[in-house]
């Protein structure tokens, strides 16, 4: 094997690639996909190959593509394991449509991406040719019916020695095909080769130095049969960028970090996918900053030794998923009633019971509204972006402290796992939670002194001189007596209102996205932002009165909805949960089940919210909610000759 070095331009011996000779295309963006059987490694190349994009200066996303089955059988249809990477010379800030070139280890499993709509004719695929040599016939017919149908669907299919090649390098090349296919894609993309060096370091730190090396061979290979064998090279420009430095991070290291930044010096929590990753990368952390991660015996523990220590002073959080969050209500019950500051990350995934693990929805909604028995209102976030991811974590501990009340943070799996570059934080002090009151309470100040007009009293801690009172979970008085009285119980359900109210009074309404009125506003909520703007943007491009708005604050709800609502003709939420059609699933005898953000919407602003909404366990494509604009458009008569040409696109 020559060396390439590490730099792609250095010459070589014997003749030029055909792409060499010509040089390499400049491109604005890509969508890559590599798909396999799960166990093969093609996340970890992928989010290599992303994390090199990002620090070469493209932007970048990425999407692990995860079956529901934790070891679903091999060369199995549904059972496609891999990840989606989009770069470009902008920011990126979803996974885009079809793919522009997959590279796939077996024919079957694209077979799972064809119906979810992820190529089209024209896109590239690389395939490993293992399988048209099986000593099992069946497989053989299964691999030349496969090719067939590829082609006649209009793929570009080039068959590749790719594991046959890895077993020049290593004894179990199934398991190094990966790094192989790395540098396949950083010759066609004339990656840095150093970069990616570096990146096989830092994923296998642990291991012994001859895997590092091992699988560094393997990738530099990978460049050379790309340099010798493929006609594919191309230059995605850098992006433009302003800010002094990025970070490369996913959306449950983001959490993890503004952990971190926060000042938040405990997170008990139990494993639970796709929320786990966050108390991996807090556990390796948070040490380095006195925190200390508590890996309970189940939810309920986490979330009672969180409450625990947030009595005692010091604001907490807890990090789970769907079904923890369900195990958590009670709890969170009691935080309500008794005014404990905590801050819960919910990072959602496909439901109910356990659902889809490994797959994005956003089906926790209402229960983070309403999930809890009699009146528990509760601060509930979203994050859209990865660094909302960050933000929100801080915005969480300050708000959970300052009006007393657990705060619940909503991402999902796409955000927890899609890799992205971020304008590097630069931390500030203000973000640290203050140290804890131990100043004698003053005397005749009771537990609970709510102010009439906000709801919002002072914090007693225990081991202030003086401030020692009962904690029950009863309701109570405002001296944490039980009330016996029907005016006592209802004044403590009016104060724990008055603080939802308080807040709200300082939001600010949401931003729109392109004009401030016209036919059609777009409302969506969570890690839809950026195929919704995509689209609109589209949309606005064509000609079409569209726009967009996204909410971070659901609870309380961010003030002037009903203005902006009145200044469009139609208003639409998108978004990735359940909903009956519009006339319903009974011939038009009742209505549909609304979507979730649409029904939360009705019942605050009391304006005509119409929903779109679908559950397909992945990511939005831009051009699904593009579908979606110029159908409710056509059917408001707000289209002309563009959109008969759009929708054909």
């Amino acid at each position: 094997m020559a060396n390439t070095g590490e730099n792609l331009a250095v010459a070589r011996n014997g003749a030029m690639s055909a792409a060499e000779s010509r040089g390499p295309s400049e491109i604005q963006e890509h969508i890559v996909e590599i798909v396999s059987d799960s166990g093969e490694g093609a996340q970890k190349a992928g989010q290599a190959f992303g994390t090199v994009s990002a620090k070469m200066g493209n932007g970048a996303w990425t999407v692990e593509i995860i079956p529901a089955e934790i070891k679903p059988p091999s060369r199995s249809r549904a059972g496609a394991s891999g990840i989606r990477i989009r770069l470009g010379s902008r920011v990126i800030t979803n996974m885009g449509d079809e793919a522009n070139l997959v590279v796939a280890f077996n024919e079957q499993v694209l077979y799972g991406r064809i119906n979810q709509g992820a190529y089209r004719a024209g896109t590239v695929i690389l395939l490993d040719n293992k399988w048209a040599k099986d000593p099992d016939p069946e497989i053989q017919r299964l691999y030349a019916e496969a090719l067939e149908e590829f082609k006649e669907r209009g793929f570009i299919v080039h068959e590749l020695p790719i594991e046959e090649t890895c077993g020049q390098y290593t004894q179990t090349p199934r398991l190094g095909k990966n790094m192989f296919v790395l540098g396949m894609l950083c010759w066609i993309y004339q990656r840095e080769i150093a970069l990616a060096l570096r990146e096989i370091e830092v994923a296998f730190a642990r291991k012994a130095k001859k895997v590092i090396t091992t699988n560094q061979d393997l990738l530099r290979a990978g460049v050379e049969f790309a340099r010798e064998n493929l006609e594919y090279c191309y230059t995605v420009p850098p992006r433009d960028v302003e800010e002094e430095g990025v970070v490369v991070m996913n959306g449950n290291q983001a959490i993890g970090l503004g952990v971190m930044a926060a000042g938040i010096d405990l997170v008990p929590m139990y494993p639970i996918t796709p929320a786990t990753s966050a108390s991996h990368y807090l556990a390796g952390a948070f040490h380095s900053v006195g925190g200390f991660v508590h890996q309970a015996e189940d939810e309920i523990a986490a979330i009672g030794f969180a409450l625990g220590a947030s009595y005692a002073g010091k604001t907490t959080c807890t990090i789970t998923s769907g079904p923890g969050l369900a195990l958590k209500t009670e709890f969170i019950g009691l935080a309500v009633m008794c005014e404990i500051p905590l801050v819960i990350v919910n990072v959602q995934r496909g439901g109910p019971s356990t659902g889809l693990p490994t797959k994005i929805e956003q089906g926790d909604l209402l229960t983070a509204l309403y999930g809890a028995p009699g009146d528990a209102p509760k601060v509930v976030l979203a994050a859209a972006t990865i660094e909302e991811c960050f933000h929100l974590v801080i915005t969480a501990r300050k708000l959970a402290e300052a009006f007393r009340t657990p705060v619940i943070l909503l991402t999902d799996a796409n955000l927890g796992s899609g890799v992205q570059p971020v304008p590097r934080p630069q931390p500030r002090e203000e973000w640290l939670a203050p140290p804890i009151d131990q100043s004698p309470w003053k005397e005749g100040v009771p537990a609970y002194d709510w102010d009439p007009e906000t709801g919002l009293s002072p914090r007693p801690i225990p081991g202030q001189a003086g401030g020692e009172y009962v904690l029950t979970g009863l309701a109570h008085t405002n001296e944490s007596h039980v009330a016996y009285e029907p005016e006592a119980n209802q004044l403590g359900c009016e104060m724990r209102s008055r603080k939802l109210a308080a807040l709200r009074a300082t939001l600010k309404p949401p931003e729109v996205h392109g004009d401030p009125e016209g036919d059609l506003l777009v409302v969506g909520w969570g890690s839809t932002l950026g195929s919704i703007q995509e689209a609109v943007d589209r949309a606005r491009g064509e000609g079409y009165k569209v726009s967009s708005t996204h909410i971070r604050f659901l609870s309380p709800l961010q003030p002037g909805l009903e203005e902006i609502f009145k200044s469009f003709k139609k208003v639409v939420t998108v978004e990735l949960n359940y909903s009956d059609p519009s006339e319903g699933l009974m011939g038009g005898s009742q209505p549909g089940r609304a979507a979730q953000l649409a029904l939360h919407l009705r019942s605050h602003t009391r304006c005509e919210i119409d929903y779109w909404s679908i559950t397909p366990g992945a990511p939005l494509y831009p051009k699904q909610v593009y579908e979606v604009i110029i159908d409710r458009l056509t059917k408001m008569g707000a289209t002309d000759g563009p959109a008969e040409s759009a929708q054909a696109v």
